[in-house]
């Protein structure tokens, strides 16, 4: 008996259009990660477990940051799978940064599986204290500026 669904090629569009699970099943997905502020820097960790940390990659590039990373997929040769979930091939995911930061001192560490980027705030977007005059003073500043025209 076959089964009508009229909704099945609607799904496939959507999926290869929105990239979900597309290609074979031992293609990468995704790359996990945070990204959260503390004092003066956003620091960013993206989960890379088994990658070579010569694989990885991450480049600036007008105001995106561009994070690439490789995993070589095991000799299959003779083998029989019984489970696959590892995924093997190439990683990438893209931050767009704002203009608040300092992408020259942006710095990266590999550790234990997880690469760590830090993303320092640009002097001119960091919080400042702004003097205030008060009225004494702004008077002051006013006439000196009379007596010296």
């Amino acid at each position: 008996m076959l089964r009508f669904d009229p909704f099945r090629d609607v799904d496939s569009l959507t999926s290869a259009m929105l990239g979900a699970s597309s290609g074979s099943d031992r293609a990468p997905r995704f790359m996990p990660m945070d990204l959260y502020k503390v004092d003066d820097h956003y620091v960013l960790s993206a989960d890379l477990p088994g990658i070579d940390p010569g694989s990885i990659d991450v480049d600036v590039d007008r105001g995106t940051l561009t994070l690439t990373a490789h995993r070589s997929a095991p000799e299959s040769t003779g083998v029989q799978w019984i489970t696959s979930e590892r995924f093997a091939g190439t990683f990438r995911r893209q931050v767009s940064l704002g203009d608040g930061v300092d992408t020259e001192r942006i710095s990266a560490s590999y550790d234990n599986g997880v690469l760590s980027i830090t993303i320092p705030l640009a002097e001119r977007a960091k919080p400042r204290k702004v003097d205030i005059a008060h009225g004494d003073i702004a008077a002051e500043q006013k006439s000196i500026a009379h007596e010296s025209t």
